[in-house]
């Protein structure tokens, strides 16, 4: 069987009716800023209504998975938790840990990514992930929209990929 004979599904960036609520972490805020600017401007040009678009501010990057599970809970507003398919709702997290000189940025950027991906998976909703794990502030800087691109983008188009790959 060749690839051309079967069922292909894929997502597209088409940004047209879906909503997003982007967690920021105020940790770091100088590069998370640009995250934030980078997610918006690709849900725009990619056809989402800015005014569906939501900005949540959170103190660190550590609170970022609860306050994902929260805002998919109040947006849900299901006692299951779960999403059904074909929604077109997701979540953005950004936010920026830089390596330090203790063991505390192990703890924090291994967790907070596991906790990304746990939220997502237990509600079925897409959660994008632009937290930055980064040895240095250049590092930072460049994946906030210099050189390295604006990886908050990046993590709004793989939800809006994925809220289109969930329709199928």
């Amino acid at each position: 069987m060749t690839i051309s004979a079967a069922r292909v599904v894929e997502g597209n960036l088409i940004a047209t009716g879906i909503e997003t609520v982007i967690v920021a972490s105020r940790f770091n805020g100088f590069i998370v800023e640009k995250l934030v600017e980078g997610a918006l401007d690709a849900l725009v040009r990619h056809g989402a209504d800015a005014s569906k678009q939501t900005v949540l501010w959170v103190p660190g990057a550590w609170e970022i998975p609860l306050a994902a599970q929260a805002a998919i809970a109040k947006k849900l507003s299901v006692p299951s938790g779960r999403a059904t398919a074909g929604g077109s709702f997701g979540v953005v997290a950004v936010g920026c840990v830089i390596r330090g000189s203790t063991g505390h940025y192990e703890h924090v950027a291994g967790e907070v990514q596991k906790g990304i991906a746990q939220v997502s998976w237990q509600t079925g909703v897409p959660v994008g992930n632009g937290v930055l794990t980064v040895e240095s502030l250049e590092q930072a800087i460049e994946r906030a929209g210099t050189k390295m691109g604006n990886k908050g983008a990046e993590a709004a188009l793989a939800v809006v990929e994925m809220v289109n790959v969930l329709k199928f």
